[in-house]
């Protein structure tokens, strides 16, 4: 299985696969054997012909364009957080990279997208903790020499905040800015309880999560894509989760680690004040990871500091479950005020996270041409489909 890989991700495996299904991609699953030969697979009842353990591993999201025109047979490729494998293996590397834009130039992709979790650096630039990765260098040179270009289009973060697990949690907790520690003890002494979600809680924490894109500005998807996202992955925690009976037991009831990292599972933290619901994360786990994904809060109690307790909750659990990190997910591109992100950094960097560099979403083309009309007309249309979003979000709130 992918989760035995170099930096197995969540966003690499089959359920991410089966999600994006639903929503207009095909999903293509590609495997390198250990003499690095690749092998293609697009029906996932087919997976398990797979020979593991593999060398290398990819998920490639394929979506068709413009597909009643002359032009049907273009497609886009995504791999998201791929391919997985040993990029400080040359050869290994070189062998993927040559199958890859071979694969793109046979499906008729305008580009095949990819953004690894291949490390460029870590700590803040330029602070006293900054240290570069010589590795990450390597593969953008690499990159650069076959033609590959960084891409405008970012999907993923390309930074993060990375909690190590390893330390005790008193050791945890000191590694913590001394406002975040007061923040999370002012949580527990206002009366915030937390619980595990359930089923049942989807409608109500989409709401929370469109109440909070509205207020902070940024830009959601539709209920149902949501919806699906969370109710697949919940039911995965079905099976792995000690409190599997039960799943909106009180936290405090996790009692032993899981040990089958195989497959990847969410579950949703709910902070309340009074039995009502005032703020929300949800966490997925994979292979010995945890990753905090959404975050969502009501303006209501927010003087109670909530979002302190449930990361503290989730790191406690993280760890509980056997996890070694806990990642953040996303960090600023400019480490300043002037990046958007400063304050979503700011917190999380109280939690005593690392700042971890890689190197984000980079694109192979294999017609310029075609690339450069896709990239010229494409901004245009996302900004359309953006302020549509906004809009209908505040609609649907107000109905």
């Amino acid at each position: 299985m992918i989760s035995k890989l170099p930096n197995p991700h969540f966003l690499q495996t089959y359920e991410w696969g089966q999600v994006k299904a639903k929503y207009g991609w095909e999903p293509i699953y590609l495997v390198w054997d250990n003499e690095g030969k690749m092998k293609e697979e697009r029906d996932p009842n087919h997976l398990s012909s797979f020979i593991f353990p593999a060398s290398a591993a990819a998920l490639i999201l394929r979506r068709r364009i413009l597909q009643n025109s002359f032009a049907a047979r273009l497609s886009i490729l995504y791999s998201p957080k791929g391919p997985l494998l040993d990029w400080t293996n040359e050869s290994l590397r070189m062998r993927a990279l040559d199958d890859l834009q071979s694969f793109a130039k046979k499906q008729g992709a305008i580009f095949l997208k990819c953004d690894p979790d291949v490390v460029l650096g870590t700590g803040v630039p330029q602070s006293a903790e900054d240290a570069e990765e010589k590795s990450g260098s390597a593969v953008t040179s690499e990159l650069k020499r076959r033609g590959w270009g960084y891409s405008s289009d970012q999907i993923q973060f390309k930074n993060t905040v990375m909690i190590d697990l390893n330390p005790t949690e008193d050791e945890l907790l000191a590694k913590m800015k001394q406002k975040t520690r007061y923040n999370i003890r002012l949580a527990e002494r206002k009366g915030v309880t937390l619980r595990v979600g359930k089923l049942e809680d989807l409608p109500m924490l989409y709401k929370m999560y469109a109440e909070t894109s509205v207020r902070d500005g940024f830009v959601i998807r539709d209920k149902g894509y949501y919806q699906t996202v969370w109710n697949l992955f919940m039911k995965g925690n079905q099976s792995n989760s000690p409190n599997s009976h039960s799943n909106s037991e009180q936290v405090s009831n996790l009692q032993s680690p899981i040990t089958n990292y195989e497959l990847p599972f969410t579950e949703p933290l709910i902070a309340e004040v009074n039995s009502e619901p005032v703020a929300a994360i949800f966490v997925f786990y994979f292979a010995g990871r945890a990753y905090y994904v959404y975050g969502m809060s009501r303006d209501m109690h927010r003087e109670k500091m909530p979002t302190y307790l449930l990361q503290w909750e989730a790191m406690k659990r993280a760890k509980a479950r056997g996890c070694t990190a806990y990642d953040l997910w996303g960090a600023p591109d400019v480490f300043d005020e002037s990046d958007s992100m400063w304050g979503v950094y700011r917190f999380k960097e109280g939690l005593g996270g690392k700042v971890v560099r890689t190197l984000g979403a980079w694109d192979y083309a294999p017609s310029v041409l075609w690339y450069k009309l896709y990239s010229d007309i494409m901004p245009r249309v996302l900004d359309v489909m953006r302020s549509r979003g906004r809009s209908k979000t505040k609609q649907n709130l107000g109905a």
